[in-house]
């Protein structure tokens, strides 16, 4: 029985992806679903919260929340939809 071609997510065939990088992102992860920074902590078997909060700081998701809710309004849905756009796409992946 012939079963159809799903197609999958890119292939990372050939990345060099470290176990810090795997690390890390799921670390982002967790922070970015609300998962509190002592937790993270203890996930990652850091000694001390502040070698942890470099998650806090670099969360790029926290960051857009926080200036979206000190300028609420500013950014309407009027805007053009970015990953929509063909062109802008073929050129990003071309870079």
């Amino acid at each position: 029985m012939d079963h159809p071609q799903i197609p999958g997510p890119p292939l990372l065939t050939g990345a060099s992806i470290s176990p810090h990088t795997l690390r890390h992102s799921k670390a982002m992860h967790l922070y970015e679903a609300g998962v509190p920074l002592p937790y993270i902590r203890d996930i990652l078997g850091h000694v001390d919260l502040s070698t942890t909060e470099i998650y806090a700081r670099a969360s790029t998701e926290a960051k857009r929340k926080a200036l979206e809710a000190a300028y609420q309004g500013i950014v309407t849905s009027d805007l053009p939809e970015w990953n929509h756009d063909a062109s802008l796409l073929d050129w990003l992946t071309n870079l």
